[in-house]
């Protein structure tokens, strides 16, 4: 992959927000919350040194060469680094706009280009698409064909962590929420709002306390189908009117990740509109690289006039679904027999560090009779998930996931729970990976509460 590093020099001059260079106090807090740099001990690996390497391409001091380009990819995204920062430094928007820079001048090879466009402009984006490809991943995984790829030795062409990914994946749907909450029956309506759009309305049970719509997400909604339905069970038992907009989009998180801004500035507006035309109090996600992205979309359409005002809105309307359950819902009915349970959180990196949200889920966990929270050292770490990270960084991923499961072996827990899909994908490997998987489990918060609704 060329760059031509004059173009992307002054790209980056232009790209780049000074004023948050330079508020860079270059203190060093920010290191120790770092995990490529706890893992490398370099300084160009951590926030610090990233944020120096931009300023001096910005100043013109150094070229945008090579190994610029790898320190900015091998940053997981985690921002662990904001919340120590006594500057409020914005690092993860300079680095969105240091990886817009270098895709917009970066000549890809054409199969780099074809996947990058199958992927984000030709399947994440819509729905239907999606749901046809977790239709073809559930017949993979049910006709006998993966196990039959398995026998063959086909799987060995594969890199090993794809290979251990693959095995672990969860069982794919066709279906969506929409369509498997149909299926189950139960209670539901179809409206048609002012511009055409058609919603599904659910009824809480019992009072209504709020009307809230569900980001159903894209990944999500085709491999995480029963987290979608079971989210919907939980704000039903705590009084929210749950309301999907079925024009809504991808959350354009892995767009923005890749410095595909302007695809990520158009998901953004549709959703804007699907939720605003639907009427909702609230924005529910269960996923918190989504609900971050979702909870940034007045800094990604500041500089647009026509809908920044909205986008500002929206963005104070998006709420973590921990954060409706214990700040707004009715208590769950959680049922009062249980087997005594160890479990341990893993904090999403951006719930934490973006949302901000670090006690609900906790606050949830403990309100679960016979289960004892035992609290995983450095769970506010990045697990190395880090959306496509674990993919394009692979050694680096394994590093951090590797040490985290050590400190999983501590804690004694019989369940690993988190509240984001990459997270709980990533964790699985991680079990998968030290042979724990008879002895422990990982699973979404929202799933763990589900199993123990009182029926």
């Amino acid at each position: 992959m060329a760059i031509e590093q004059s173009r992307l020099a002054e790209k980056l001059k232009l790209t780049l927000d000074s004023d948050q260079l330079t508020n860079c106090m270059r203190c060093g807090f920010c290191q120790t919350a770092c995990p490529t740099f706890n893992e490398t001990g370099l300084e160009a690996a951590s926030p610090r040194g990233r944020i120096a390497l931009m300023k001096a391409v910005s100043d013109g001091i150094m070229a945008p060469d090579q190994q610029f380009k790898e320190q900015m990819d091998l940053c997981l995204g985690c921002r662990a680094c904001e919340p120590a920062c006594p500057s409020d430094v914005k690092y993860g928007q300079l680095i969105e706009q240091a990886r817009e820079s270098i895709a917009s001048e970066t000549e890809f090879p054409w199969h780099v280009k074809a996947i990058r466009s199958l992927f984000m402009e030709r399947l994440f984006p819509h729905h239907g698409r999606m749901r046809l490809v977790g239709g073809l991943l559930k017949l993979y995984q049910r006709s006998g064909m993966q196990q039959l790829t398995h026998k063959s030795g086909v799987m060995r062409m594969f890199p090993e962590h794809m290979r251990q990914m693959e095995a672990i994946l969860p069982q794919a749907s066709s279906d969506g929420v929409v369509r498997a909450w149909e299926k189950l029956g139960l209670p539901a309506t179809w409206e048609t709002t002012r511009s055409g759009q058609r919603v599904l309305v659910i009824p809480p049970v019992g009072d209504k306390v709020a009307r809230v719509g569900l980001f159903r997400g894209c990944i999500m909604d085709v491999l995480f189908t029963s987290t979608n339905v079971n989210t919907i069970k939980l704000l039903r038992r705590a009084g929210f009117e749950v309301v999907i907009p079925t024009s809504q989009t991808c959350c354009g998180a892995l767009h923005a990740h890749a410095g595909e801004t302007d695809a990520a500035r158009r998901l953004a507006r549709v959703n804007i509109d699907a939720f605003a035309d639907a009427g909702v109090d609230s924005i529910a996600s269960n996923a918190g690289g989504c609900g971050a992205s979702l909870k940034e979309y007045d800094h990604l359409l500041h500089a647009d006039a026509s809908c920044s005002e909205a986008a500002d809105s929206f963005a104070r309307s998006v709420k973590d679904i921990s954060e409706l359950l214990t700040e707004q819902g009715r208590p769950l009915p959680i049922k009062r027999e249980q087997p005594a349970t160890t479990v341990t959180y893993q904090d999403s990196c951006h719930l934490r560090n973006v949302m901000r949200v670090q006690s609900a889920p906790r606050t949830l966990l403990k309100s679960v009779p016979g289960v004892r929270l035992n609290e995983l050292q450095g769970a506010e770490r990045c697990c190395g998930s880090a959306g496509i990270y674990n993919l394009t960084q692979p050694q680096m991923s394994t590093q951090v996931l590797d040490h985290k499961m050590e400190l999983v072996e501590e804690t004694n827990a019989q369940v690993i729970i988190t509240a984001n899909p990459g997270c709980l994908l990533q964790m699985q490997w991680g079990v998968y990976r030290s042979g724990q998987s008879d002895r422990i489990k990982a699973m979404h918060l929202v799933d763990f509460l589900a199993e123990n609704l009182e029926n």
